[in-house]
């Protein structure tokens, strides 16, 4: 028997069940380190003195859905706590005391997407937020008042997709989006009102843009791909817009950036082709950015840091350890671990991923991590002994990527005996504009042959038995898996749609109303309903009306409550492929919006999913628990008996 067949299945509840602890920030003054962690089987904010983290207590009360993010207020004295209900991202923002515990919502309207858009020492007591109570579409700016909710408006918005503001709280920029896709920066004029300062090309809008990190000379960062593919960051002067390039990568945009806390100088900047890695540009950091790269902690990040910059709150995984967090602190050159997420894998046969550059038919690169059964390939790594059946992960976005490290669904399913491969396809974020731009009007064509490419080399390869394939994705993800399967209705053994739209009609024709400004960014990548020529094409990209071409096994699944991608996309295929005579499994969530975020749910779709792999994959599957569909608030509406 091979060793992977007998290797200790891991527990869905260990891979997908609450982390113990995630989400570390240490506040600006350094006195208190707050994180996320479950009470009463809710993710709650806990607080604890920075050096007795066994101390720590609850700041929220949070019963049912738990908190998705918070920041720090640079007061030092207050965590301000974004919530929503039941996934609808009508997003209010909470200020916490961290003394008394008293919270109050600073942004108290129903039916109003907030969000945080400036936190600042310079203004400690205030916050700056954006939200659409005036106008749905076209979010304002304000300033509010932190111990009393008072409210001052900064910028009213004309239309605009967004602005830029300072450290001072001064608008300094707009961006437009223009009908062609391009995108125009505005600066506040004293006689026009607005004028134009800069525009980026269609071709270069979505991997360009100007950062709201102004320096004390009046210098801010750029980022553009302008005249290049990959986008370079640039020191702007924003009073004459001459740019000065600071660090440019050929084979990926560049990402993540650290500056100095106070004077906005850039330190260093990150680039993640295959691999994430930091590149110092200053003296200042790179013995931290050495000392860190060799602790031996995987992958790491930034996630907090202190007003004087002397601690980070540093997150790190690799793809055999969840995350961690740990305390580092720059002038002993210490690295205290805080917490890992996950405790209960420590010892879990955990499988390697592999990066992977598989080429495409039209000579375009796909970055791709695959991740084999653990003790299928000891004799050559990443090639196992004998092709096995596969599961295909689409990522969402489709702006997004695929990264090395620790995957929870990498780590489920290769544990079942799947090799599991995601595919960085056109349109996937990180790899410059062309490649970014080659998805244009590609969505259900070139994207999907990206998918297959990579397909058709892991049968080649020997890793994929190719009567034994199953694609599986979120959003866009669970899009392509409707596109692929009716578009190829034999190359996959059966799919998995999440919250995957079925009628880009209909999808562009519910976009949620705060998305008006991007409009033109949709129009332009995936057709324009509003021409003859951009509605066909619209029309014979959607798996809807294409649905009896379906003829494998799907399951569905999909939140009520989802703004994005609505219910009715997943309906309408579902009462398609029921027209046509064509068994589906159809999982629909009452509390859940644009995924499952509440561990009862997506450990009980995951459930469903896995029996759903086995009966028609043959992989192995953990018995469903008494309760593990119980505690979930799903019925399946459609097609339970297809589950085994």
């Amino acid at each position: 028997m091979n060793a992977f067949t007998t290797t200790p299945l891991i527990s869905r509840a260990a891979l997908f069940g609450n982390p113990s602890r995630r989400g570390a920030a240490i506040s600006p003054d350094g006195a208190h380190i707050t994180f996320l962690a479950p009470l009463d089987g809710v993710m709650n904010v806990f607080i604890a003195p920075r050096a007795a983290l066994d101390q720590a207590t609850p700041l929220t009360r949070e019963t049912k859905r738990g908190v998705p993010f918070y920041e720090w207020a640079k007061d030092s004295r207050h965590v301000l706590v974004v919530r929503d209900t039941d996934g609808d991202e009508n997003y209010h923002i909470h200020a916490v005391d961290i003394k008394t515990g008293a919270a109050r919502d600073l942004t108290p309207f129903e039916g109003v997407r907030a969000e945080l858009a400036k936190v600042s020492r310079q203004h400690p007591g205030a916050v700056v937020i954006s939200h659409n109570a005036r106008n749905p579409q076209f979010p304002d700016v304000v300033r509010v008042d932190i111990a009393t909710g008072e409210t001052t408006m900064i910028a009213e918005n004309p239309g605009f997709a967004s602005f830029g503001i300072d450290d001072d709280f001064a608008v300094r920029y707009a961006v437009v989006i223009q009908p062609d896709g391009s995108q125009l920066v505005l600066r506040p004029d004293a006689a026009a009102g607005w004028a134009e300062f800069m525009r980026f090309a269609p071709e270069d809008a979505m991997t360009s843009g100007i950062e709201d990190l102004f320096a004390s000379d009046g210098s801010t960062l750029l980022r553009s791909s302008a005249g290049r593919d990959t986008a370079a960051l640039y020191r702007l002067d924003f009073a004459t817009g001459a740019a000065h390039e600071i660090a440019a990568d050929e084979r990926a945009d560049i990402g993540a950036v650290l500056v100095d806390p106070h004077s906005k100088a850039p330190l260093a900047y990150s680039v993640n082709y295959e691999r994430n890695r930091y590149v110092a540009l200053d003296a200042a950091v790179a013995a931290d950015l050495a000392f860190l790269d060799g602790a031996g902690i995987g992958d790491w990040g930034l996630q907090s840091r202190t007003d004087d910059d002397r601690l980070w709150v540093v997150g790190a995984d690799a793809d055999t350890a969840p995350a961690a967090a740990y305390l580092y602190d720059r002038t002993l050159k210490t690295l205290e671990k805080l917490y890992d997420s996950r405790p209960e894998l420590a010892d879990a046969p955990l499988a390697a991923m592999h990066p992977v550059v598989i080429d495409a038919r039209d000579g375009l690169k796909l970055v791709c991590y695959l991740t084999l059964p653990k003790g299928s390939d000891e004799a050559t790594p990443g090639r196992p002994a004998q092709a096995l059946p596969m599961v295909l992960m689409v990522h969402g976005g489709p702006w997004a990527r695929d990264i090395f490290g620790y995957n929870s669904y990498h780590q489920w399913l290769a544990n079942r005996g799947y090799a599991v491969l995601s595919v960085n396809f056109r349109a996937s974020t990180g790899f410059g504009k062309g490649f970014l731009n080659a998805g244009n009007n590609e969505w259900g064509r070139a994207m999907d042959d990206d998918l297959l490419d990579a397909v058709d080399w892991a049968i080649g390869a020997g890793i994929a038995d190719a009567s034994r394939i199953a694609i599986m994705g979120g959003s866009y993800g669970g899009y392509a898996t409707l596109a692929a399967m009716t578009r190829n209705p034999t190359k996959y053994a059966c799919g998995v749609d999440i919250v995957g739209p079925s009628n880009l009609e209909t999808l562009l024709a519910t976009i949620p109303p705060y998305w008006e400004a991007a409009k033109a960014i949709f129009h332009k990548s995936i057709g324009n309903p509003d021409t003859a020529d951009g509605l066909a094409l619209l029309r014979e990209r959607s798996p809807v009306h294409l649905a009896d071409r379906l003829a494998r096994p799907l399951l569905i699944g999909q939140g009520a409550n989802d703004p994005r991608v609505k219910q009715a996309e997943s309906d309408q295929m579902v009462a398609a492929l029921k027209a046509k005579g064509i068994a589906v499994t159809y999982v629909l969530f009452p509390d859940e919006g644009h995924g499952f975020a509440r561990p009862e749910n997506n450990i009980a779709f995951n459930a469903i999913t896995e029996q759903f792999l086995a009966a028609h994959l043959g992989g192995r599957a953990e018995p469903i628990g008494a309760d593990e569909i119980s505690r979930s608030t799903a019925p399946i509406l459609e097609g339970a008996d297809t589950l085994s």
